[in-house]
């Protein structure tokens, strides 16, 4: 690396470390630059030359968003990239490997994890120009050309596992849908010390019953909310209070909470051990929510009249497929028909016809 004309480089305060026997540099860089030295042009590049997927350009907006909604609270994590070998270090006199990287303004900078970060700290300076004083960490690989690039892309995103949609709502702390389900799993009677915090699916051993993101699901269903929407004050305590109300007209969870029923047993012999069961009954209180006290508590109490077991033949092709539980949004209405059936709701005409297309599929 020989000196550089500083004139035209970018200089950043950075850490000088070493992985696989090459130099990287972990640099602070101002979002204001980011922009600007990360070109990204994915129009010009084929994708057998680029490191990078291609721009999923609808999630920008939301990163965008997320930067101008929550200016003092946001989080960014470091950048990838890779640089070419003209990039010099300064180092300080107390510590070789503390220092000044400079970079040539012309460098060929390639970005290799944090192009949708990128583009979304443009959209979010153009709107907010102070977001530009604030910094971020970038990880500068030296880059022996464009192969390497492609494979640290593979590598990078080969391990990044996805955190399943349980944990996922359980730290998401800006989404009012998780908030509410973490709020149902500490107060609401079926919910409590009965919630998978951390997997999408209960083990068959588990002493667990319900899952964080099922009961997450269910809320929604129960106020027919869209995956956006919030929820008020006033809902968060109306859910509470119909949970608990379900809860005391279904003797198998009262069982489980007294434990004359283990909770494997219980998921295994019943519908109203998973979140099917769960989702169903959510989708017929959305009905009941709508009618006066005396009428919900009428209805709410032929739920405990209702025979769960999934060897009841009146679940099979609706929550049951071969001898299965099944998922699906279309077996949850299916289920939920026959629930309002048992408790006496007359279903509307175009439940009916909804009802006989998907039995008859």
């Amino acid at each position: 690396m020989g000196n550089i004309d500083t004139n035209y480089c970018y200089s950043f305060p950075a850490v000088r470390g070493q992985q696989a026997g090459k130099p990287f540099y972990i640099a602070t860089c101002p979002l204001r630059i980011i922009p600007k030295i990360f070109m990204y042009d994915e129009e010009e590049v084929p994708a057998e030359l680029r490191s990078q997927r291609t721009l999923n350009k609808s999630r920008i907006p939301e990163m965008t968003r997320y930067l101008l909604d929550s200016p003092d609270d946001y989080v960014f994590s470091a950048l990838t990239a890779s640089v070419g070998t003209d990039v010099e270090f300064k180092n300080s006199d107390e510590n070789p490997n503390l220092g000044t990287l400079v970079v040539p303004m012309d460098a060929q900078i390639l970005i290799n994890d944090g192009q949708h970060r990128r583009a979304a700290i443009e959209e979010a300076i153009k709107e907010n120009p102070e977001l530009g004083q604030d910094n971020i960490a970038v990880l500068f690989f030296v880059d022996e050309g464009l192969k390497r690039s492609q494979q640290m892309f593979a590598d990078l995103n080969k391990y990044a596992v996805r955190p399943s949609s349980s944990l996922a709502t359980l730290y998401d702390h800006r989404d009012q849908a998780s908030e509410i389900a973490r709020y149902l799993a500490m107060n609401a009677k079926p919910f409590i010390g009965f919630t998978e915090f951390e997997r999408s699916s209960v083990s068959v051993r588990s002493n667990k019953v319900f899952t964080l993101s099922g009961i997450k699901q269910a809320n929604r269903t129960l106020f027919g909310k869209g995956s956006k929407e919030g929820f008020s004050e006033e809902e968060k305590t109306k859910a509470v209070a119909f949970w608990n109300k379900v809860n005391d007209n279904m003797p198998e969870w009262q069982q489980v909470q007294n434990k004359t029923l283990s909770a494997p047993e219980f998921r295994q012999e019943f519908l109203s051990a998973h979140g099917i069961g769960l989702q169903a009954i959510a989708n017929v209180g959305h009905y009941i929510l709508e009618l006066e006290e005396n009428e919900q508590n009428q209805l709410l109490a032929k739920l405990g009249k209702i025979n769960w077991l999934k060897s009841n033949p009146a679940w099979s092709n609706r929550a049951m497929q071969h001898g299965r539980l099944s998922k699906a949004v279309s077996n949850i209405f299916l289920t939920a028909m026959q629930i309002k059936r048992e408790v006496g709701i007359t279903p509307t005409l175009e439940e009916l016809e909804k009802e006989n297309k998907l039995l008859n599929a």
